[in-house]
């Protein structure tokens, strides 16, 4: 019988106004006095170890979560129990928003490495973002992006090569880093490379395969889970260039 570590529910002592993830959450031009009532609404956050579930498919929708620190991947299980990476989330991301059109999950959350969540409890952001339109704006713009990145992935799936698949992925991924002030590049991948090809629609063997070709072809240099990124401009052209 496994025993599961129960999730940690702490007090939320460090506020949105002095996050140092708040341009990325927050809609710019919100008031002292607005970002205050956003504080109070943010009164718990979650801790969760490595391999903890978030949530689960099926578990009712009550909050959305803000990674605060740390990194998830989000998966559909199929039928006969494989897993299908739908996406990978990091600091100043939300989770959850699966779950808006009816009340219940329909992914699982999963913690990549040790993690910290903001807990945003839904009905209680509903009825702020009705008295505060920069943020209800700022919420369709999140839900806005998270189309659009779906769209991106139906594009990857769809009509590119494994070499043009990855190369997309690592840029979107540097570039989602170094919007956090993270190097541009160098990075460890905190994602096995079984979970990127489950996500890009590759063969582990195959993902692995084009790592060592762009090592070779001096566009990465690649230790275990460390990349970095040597000619940006060579993965760039690899994205651009007409599929065959």
């Amino acid at each position: 019988m496994s025993f599961v570590m129960p999730m940690r529910l702490e007090p939320f002592k460090a506020a949105c106004s002095s996050c140092n993830l708040r341009e990325l959450c927050l809609p710019v031009g919100m008031s002292s006095e607005q970002v205050a009532r956003l504080d109070a609404l943010v009164a718990t956050r979650r801790s969760l170890p490595r391999g903890e579930m978030l949530f689960r498919a099926g578990d009712g929708f009550q909050a959305l979560y803000a990674v605060r620190t740390g990194f998830f991947k989000t998966c559909l299980s199929s039928e006969d129990g494989r897993d299908q990476v739908t996406g990978f989330q990091m600091a100043g991301e939300l989770l959850g928003l699966d779950g808006i059109s009816t009340d219940r999950h329909t992914c699982d959350a999963v913690a990549l490495e040790d993690s910290t969540v903001c807990v945003i409890p839904y009905h209680m952001l509903e009825g702020l973002s009705h008295e505060l339109t920069d943020l209800q704006r700022v919420f369709h713009k999140i839900m806005s992006r998270e189309i659009v990145r779906d769209h991106g992935v139906m594009l990857l799936l769809g009509s590119m090569r494994a070499e043009e698949r990855l190369a997309a992925f690592l840029l979107n991924l540097t570039q989602r880093l170094h919007m956090r002030g993270y190097s541009r590049t160098e990075f460890i991948l905190r994602m096995t490379r079984e979970e990127i090809g489950s996500y890009l629609g590759l063969k582990l063997e195959t993902v692995s395969r084009t790592f060592s070709k762009f090592q070779d072809d001096g566009l990465l240099e690649v230790k275990q889970k460390q990349i970095r990124i040597l000619d940006q401009e060579g993965l760039r052209r690899l994205v651009s260039s007409p599929a065959c």
